[in-house]
C-alpha cells in the first residue's frame, strides 16, 4: 500500500497567500486584514494595516477557521445559515465561533485540505474576492 505525501502549507506558502490578497485589496483601494492558518488552525501569518477597522482583524482570524473547520469557501455557506438553511442550527464545539461571512477560503493541495485564508475589511463579496485571489496565486 503507498501513500502520497501532501506538502504542507509553508510560511512562505503563507506569505505568498498575505502577498496576493493584499495586493488584490490595495488595487481595489480597500484595506484590510488577513489570516492565514495551516491545517490543524495555526496561525501562520497575519498582518493588519493600521488603517483598517480594528474588528478586521478579529473577523479575518474567524473567517480562516470557518473555512477550515467546514472546508468550505464561506461565501458559499451563507445561504446555509439563514432560517431554514442547512445549517441554521449547527452547533459547534469550536473554541471559536463560526462567522458566515464571504471573506474566508480553504486552500487545498493535490486534492487535500492545508489551510484556510481569511480576509476582513472590505465588503464581504470583495473580502471574498482578495481572498479567492490569493488562493489562485498559489497554485
Amino acid at each position: 500500500m503507498s501513500t502520497t505525501a501532501v506538502t504542507p502549507l509553508s510560511t512562505e506558502d503563507a506569505e505568498t497567500l498575505v502577498s496576493a490578497a493584499r495586493r488584490a485589496a490595495e488595487a481595489a483601494g480597500v484595506t484590510v486584514s488577513i489570516t492565514v492558518l495551516d491545517a490543524g488552525g495555526h496561525l501562520l501569518a497575519f498582518r493588519r494595516d493600521d488603517r483598517a477597522v480594528l474588528i478586521s482583524g478579529e473577523t479575518s482570524t474567524r473567517k480562516a477557521y470557518t473555512a477550515l473547520q467546514l472546508n468550505a469557501s464561506t461565501a458559499d455557506l451563507v445561504e446555509a445559515v439563514q432560517p431554514g438553511g442547512l445549517f441554521h442550527t449547527l452547533p459547534t464545539a469550536l473554541d471559536r465561533p463560526l462567522l458566515f461571512i464571504a471573506g474566508g477560503v480553504p486552500v487545498h493541495r493535490d486534492g487535500s485540505l492545508i489551510g484556510a485564508i481569511g480576509v476582513g475589511g472590505g465588503a464581504p463579496e470583495q473580502d471574498h474576492g482578495f481572498a479567492a485571489t490569493a488562493v489562485k496565486a498559489l497554485s
